[in-house]
């Protein structure tokens, strides 16, 4: 099967933003959209440290150290782009002022649960952030993460194990392999990769994955 690189999981996300859309991208894997993003779209990218029409990341050579991401990354702002109080910034979080974010993931339930900040592990880092204002406040939240972990365990689970961010706020998984719509139901995969079966991805998972059915 045909796996899915980071770059093209990123701009297979970018695809499915619409014109005129509030964006939060999470720290990680997510804010490689920015750089996917279709140039015939006007698309509003927030930072949860006090940026609005965010750009992409800049050229090298050209970043500017008092320009960054949350997750410290160097980034550039589009004209008519403007900077603000971290306050009003999860004001607009947790207002529901954001269409969309953007957010990686340890674990995602069938439901929609999520959980993304905490392995539960000794010894682990907690990392919080904005998420859970995040994954409550913005209208659609969407995951985008490798199915399977290093282990070869499914990240997409029936019932999480690990410490919540939040319950039932996840509409769409992507992931290196498949994409799915998930809800009271359960998932529903959407597209796979090309070479993998609606059986070995249930195999994969160990989920009674429904198939959505055919466009047109």
């Amino acid at each position: 099967m045909n796996r899915l690189n980071r770059e093209q999981l990123a701009a297979r996300v970018a695809r499915d933003i619409p014109e005129g859309a509030y964006v939060n991208l999470g720290i990680g894997l997510p804010t490689m959209v920015a750089n996917f993003l279709p140039v015939d779209r006007e698309i509003f990218l927030q930072s949860e440290n006090g940026l609005l029409g965010m750009g992409p990341a800049p050229e090298p050579g050209q970043e500017d150290p008092e320009l960054i991401n949350a997750g410290k990354q160097p980034v550039t702002l589009l004209a008519g782009g403007a900077f603000f109080h971290h306050a009003d910034s999860f004001a607009m979080m947790r207002g529901g002022h954001i269409d969309i974010c953007v957010l990686g993931a340890f674990q995602v339930s069938t439901r929609g649960d999520l959980a993304n900040w905490h392995t539960g592990e000794p010894g682990a880092i907690p990392a919080v952030g904005g998420a859970m204002d995040l994954a409550i406040g913005a209208k659609q939240t969407f995951v985008m993460m490798e199915l399977l972990t290093k282990q070869g365990a499914s990240k997409l689970v029936e019932r999480c194990t690990y410490p919540l961010t939040g319950l039932a706020c996840v509409s769409r998984v992507y992931t290196d392999l498949a994409v799915f719509d998930l809800g009271p139901d359960g998932a529903t995969v959407v597209e796979m990769v090309d070479g993998l079966t609606i059986e070995k991805l249930r195999e994969l998972t160990g989920l009674p994955l429904a198939l959505a059915a055919p466009r047109g």
